[in-house]
């Protein structure tokens, strides 16, 4: 297919590169001037898209989403596929896949779940929304950036089910960072604490997979000195977004809405740029009435 690629940041770039790798032909653009191995750099969003049977997005958020689709969507070629990969708020990306459709083209929001490592490793999981016509276009590229791809429903969707997700995890780490700043105090080793609770009722993937506590469980980013595999500061702008979308539709998020502001305490003093499992760290230094 040829395929435009617009964002080629840390995780569009390597999401780029192995479309090209696959043998698509890839055109990208970036408004830092960033260029694909294997592909070829248009000086424009619009260059871009113009011609393509497919443009893929990963863009920061909802406000340069619309902007970009306003440059892109008068460009594409009738019957091209708009595949949007960021992670944004519902209504943004309902209102550029209504833009698309309406200018006689097909649009799915498919954002992602894996990361910088998934990108690079092709091994992606994406969450899409958009007809099933527009699906079965993108399907293909979808094989290649992931391993695993659920289509979720109508516009929408993808970004419905990956903020859903995402309130999810932001709880529960927090509940699991809780939990081992209460144990050390209580005097219980960590690893008894991972050998109980990853067997019983307390298990679940921020414990099992992603252990916020330095050599205990797989490997994660606290054995890297809390390197971000998924930064505080973008594990904060998705509650956000799952607190934006709860007050859309009137919907009770106590537990998302405590999750967002501790996060935003978090990166506030000193948690931007870390991992979101630092949470831990952070949480030991406090006492019960801080």
């Amino acid at each position: 297919m040829k395929v435009g690629f617009i964002g080629l940041g840390n995780m569009g770039a390597p999401m780029a590169r192995n479309l090209a790798a696959a043998g698509h032909e890839v055109t990208g653009f970036d408004v830092t001037g960033a260029a694909i191995e294997g592909g070829a750099v248009a000086a424009t969003a619009a260059e871009a898209a113009a011609g393509r049977d497919a443009v893929v997005t990963m863009l920061p958020n909802g406000a340069i989403l619309r902007a970009v689709y306003a440059e892109i969507v008068p460009a594409a070629r009738k019957g091209a596929v708009l595949v949007d990969c960021s992670t944004v708020d519902v209504a943004s990306a309902r209102a550029a896949a209504a833009e698309a459709e309406a200018a006689g083209l097909r649009a799915v929001d498919a954002p992602v779940s894996g990361g910088t490592g998934g990108a690079a490793a092709g091994t992606l999981t994406f969450m899409a929304g958009g007809s099933e016509a527009a699906f079965a276009l993108a399907s293909p590229l979808f094989e290649v950036m992931g391993a695993r791809t659920v289509h979720c429903g109508g516009s929408g969707s993808g970004q419905s089910a990956k903020i859903c997700n995402n309130m999810i995890l932001g709880v529960s780490m927090i509940a699991v960072c809780e939990a081992f700043a209460l144990a050390d105090k209580l005097g219980l080793d960590r690893q008894a604490m991972f050998d109980v609770v990853s067997t019983s009722s307390g298990s679940c993937w921020s414990m099992n997979t992603y252990c916020p506590a330095p050599g205990v469980g797989p490997k994660s980013p606290a054995d890297d000195g809390y390197r971000p595999g998924f930064a505080a500061e973008l594990m904060l702008k998705d509650l956000g977004l799952s607190q934006q979308a709860a007050e859309e539709v009137d919907a009770p998020t106590p537990m998302g809405a405590r999750a967002a502001e501790l996060y935003g305490a978090f990166v506030a003093s000193g948690g931007k740029g870390t991992d979101f499992s630092a949470m831990l760290p952070w949480l030991e230094k406090k006492s019960r009435s801080a």
